[in-house]
């Protein structure tokens, strides 16, 4: 058995576990207990009409011939595929990160609140709506003089148990004619920062973009879903050291 995937919460959070060609998606529902120990970790290979089809290569969480490059993410207005085929409407948004990292970004429209719970975002204003992904990706590129494009997982458990800076949100939304307000919530109520580690035990507190919140022996940890992908669930139960916060010594 290996992960070899998941679904972050804009699509109803899932790890993705394979075993023996199928695979199951794994609901992480809050209060859900995971059970599971990490062995080995190598490329996750790729799932292929419902089938999960392995790969024993040892990058991970995906090889050379396994990682799927979207050309549109590095698109800043200059197609780059032999024709261009985002005819599609497209909103250009600026999302919050609590307490004050504003991101601009653009998603077809009609998968805008999808794409912004994808990310973890806190609040988010849709600030353009135009007839194509070209145009977006121009108006993106030109806005990321200002605010950043991209947000690390570092900063994004950061941002966790924490509010976002009202006056610097509206000064960041000030230059834009908003359409539309988004505020995001996943159920977390923390009222501390978790530790960022990779396990796959305890009991889920909720899912934040693609952060697994657990709680394990007191403590509540922050879990990169993608770092899970790749790893083989070994047999026995989850062992190893791990970081633990003051409170668990309460």
């Amino acid at each position: 058995m290996q992960f070899v995937g998941y679904e972050p919460s804009g699509r109803g959070s899932a790890l993705l576990v394979a075993d023996g060609g199928s695979v199951e998606a794994v609901p992480l529902e809050p209060g859900a207990e995971l059970s599971y120990a990490l062995g080995p970790r190598h490329c996750a290979g790729t799932i292929a009409d419902g089938e999960h089809v392995p790969c024993d290569r040892s990058t991970a969480p995906y090889c050379d011939h396994h990682t799927n490059t979207w050309v549109c993410a590095r698109c800043t207005g200059t197609c780059l595929k032999p024709e261009m085929d985002c005819y599609q409407e497209h909103a250009v948004y600026v999302a919050a990160f609590a307490p004050d990292t504003f991101k601009v970004g653009v998603t077809k429209s009609r998968r805008l609140e999808t794409r912004l719970r994808e990310q973890g975002a806190d609040r988010a204003a849709h600030v353009h709506t135009v007839s194509n992904g070209r145009i977006a990706r121009e108006l993106e590129s030109e806005i990321a003089t200002r605010l950043v494009d991209r947000v690390r997982t570092d900063r994004k458990v950061a941002s966790l148990a924490r509010s976002v800076d009202e006056a610097a949100w509206e000064d960041a939304l000030a230059e834009f004619d908003v359409i539309d307000r988004f505020d995001l919530e996943y159920g977390l109520g923390l009222d501390r920062r978790p530790i960022r580690e990779t396990i796959a035990s305890g009991t889920v507190v909720g899912v934040k973009g693609r952060l697994l919140v657990l709680e394990n022996g007191a403590t509540t940890y922050a879990v990169d879903l993608r770092d899970l992908v790749g790893y083989e669930i070994a047999t026995g139960m989850p062992s190893g050291n791990r970081q633990s916060s003051l409170g668990s010594f309460g």
